[in-house]
C-alpha cells in the first residue's frame, strides 16, 4: 500500500530544521481522546466495497457478508436522533446472545479495513459510534475514570475495538467489567485481534486465574475467522534495506514536515511519554527519519515501540532509517514469547512504512 503522505511530500523551506520527536512532550486533554475515537486517517475512505477479498480465501468474502448484515442490523428504532441514552433513566434492554462480532485472523488480512468499514456503514451519527485500539480504550478509562467512560460510551450504538489484546490481569478485569456494562446499555461491539477471545491473555500472565473474566468477554462476541496472507507483502518486493546515515539526514533536511531522531534516544524518550500521547507526538509529522536503528533492549521498550508503530501506520507516515533492518528489532526470545503477535504486527507495519519512504530517498 503506497503512502499518500510520501507521495505528497514537499521540499523543506531553506534554513528550516527537521523536528525531533524527542523534543516533544504533548499534553492530550480527555476531550481529544474522546473526539479522536474514529477510524484513523489511513482508513477514512475504506468501505466494504473497497475491500478486495483474496479469491483463494473464502472466509474473507464471508466476513464482508456477515459484517454488512451486522451493520444493517444496528439501525436505531428511534431513527437515530443522536440523543444520548445516558440521559435516560432506563438502559436499553440487552438482547439475548452475543452482542458483538470478533474478527480473528493473522497480520495484514484486512481486519482493520473491515472494522473501519463496519463503523462507516453503521446507520448512526458519528457521535454515537466509537472506534479505537484496545490501548486507546484503556487509556480513555484512565483519563475519564471508569464511571464517566461507561456514561460516555453507553450513549453509543457501536464500539469498535481494534487490536484487542489482554496484557495483564488488571486490563482483563477492567475491560470485562466495562464491556459488560456497555452491553447492558445496548451498545453493540466489534473487535479485531490475532487471538481468539477465549485465548486472550494466554502466554502473558496466569490467564487461568482470570478464566471467568476471559470467558465473560468471549460471551459478548461471535467469533469470525479471516484467513489469508499479509496483503502488505502480497506480490510486493521485499522492504528496502536500511540507508546510510547521510541519506537519512539528507531526506530529513530536505522534506518539509520530516522529523529526525537517533533511534536509541527516541526509545528512551518514549518511556517518558504516556502511550496515549503517541498520536499527538506525531502531529504534523509527514516523514520519520531515524538513525542508528538497533534491536530493542527489553520488553517494556518493545511494547512502547509497538504502539508508536501503530500510530505511524494509522497516519500513513513513511519511515526512513539507517542501522538494522526492521525485522531485526526484536530478539528471538521476544518473537517466541507471549507478545509475539504484537511484535510481528509492528514488523509488518514498519516494513510497509519503510517501503513507502523509498520514494523520498530516491527523490
Amino acid at each position: 500500500m503506497s503512502s499518500s503522505t510520501a507521495a505528497s511530500a514537499e521540499a523543506r523551506p531553506a534554513g528550516e530544521q527537521p523536528v525531533a520527536l524527542t523534543s516533544r512532550t504533548p499534553h492530550v486533554p480527555a476531550e481529544r481522546l474522546v473526539a479522536e475515537m474514529v477510524p484513523p486517517p489511513r482508513f477514512d475512505a475504506v468501505r466494504f466495497d473497497t475491500y478486495i477479498p483474496d479469491p483463494n480465501q473464502p472466509s474473507q468474502t464471508e466476513a464482508v457478508r456477515v459484517l454488512s448484515g451486522f451493520a444493517a442490523g444496528l439501525g436505531s428504532p428511534a431513527g437515530g436522533s443522536g440523543r444520548k441514552r445516558w440521559f435516560r433513566r432506563e438502559a436499553k434492554p440487552a438482547p439475548a446472545g452475543p452482542r458483538g462480532v470478533y474478527l480473528d485472523g493473522g497480520y495484514g488480512v484486512g481486519k482493520t479495513h473491515l472494522l473501519a468499514s463496519l463503523w462507516h456503514a453503521a446507520p448512526a451519527a458519528p457521535e454515537r459510534k466509537a472506534f479505537g485500539t484496545f490501548v486507546e480504550l484503556t487509556n480513555l478509562v484512565g483519563a475519564l475514570g471508569f464511571q464517566q467512560t461507561v456514561r460516555t460510551l453507553g450513549g453509543h450504538e457501536l464500539l469498535c475495538i481494534d487490536e484487542f489484546e489482554l496484557d495483564d490481569p488488571g486490563d482483563t478485569v477492567l475491560v470485562s467489567t466495562l464491556l459488560g456494562k456497555l452491553v447492558e446499555q445496548g451498545v453493540a461491539l466489534a473487535a479485531t485481534s490475532n487471538t481468539l477471545p477465549g485465548k486472550l491473555g494466554e502466554g502473558r500472565f496466569a490467564a487461568a486465574d482470570f478464566l471467568r473474566e476471559i470467558q465473560g468477554l468471549s460471551a459478548h462476541f461471535r467469533a469470525l475467522r479471516i484467513d489469508g496472507e499479509d496483503y502488505r507483502h502480497r506480490g510486493l518486493p521485499e522492504a528496502p534495506a536500511p540507508y546510510d546515515d547521510e541519506t537519512v539526514k539528507r531526506v530529513a533536511h530536505s522534506v518539509e514536515g520530516a522529523s529526525l531522531d537517533d533511534f536509541p534516544a527516541l526509545l528512551g524518550h518514549l518511556s517518558q511519554v504516556h502511550p496515549s500521547r503517541y498520536g499527538a507526538l506525531c502531529d504534523g509529522v509527514r516523514a520519520v527519519c531515524l538513525t542508528g536503528v538497533e534491536p530493542v533492549p527489553d520488553q517494556s521498550t518493545a511494547l512502547r515501540l509497538v504502539v508508536l508503530a501503530d500510530r505511524l501506520y494509522d497516519r500513513e507516515v513513511p519511515v526512513l532509517a539507517s542501522g538494522r533492518p526492521f525485522d531485526r528489532l526484536f530478539s528471538e526470545e521476544m518473537l517466541a514469547g507471549g507478545y509475539r503477535k504484537k511484535y510481528f504486527r509492528a514488523i509488518s507495519r514498519l516494513t510497509a512504512l519503510a517501503r513507502d519512504a523509498k520514494s523520498l530517498a530516491d527523490g
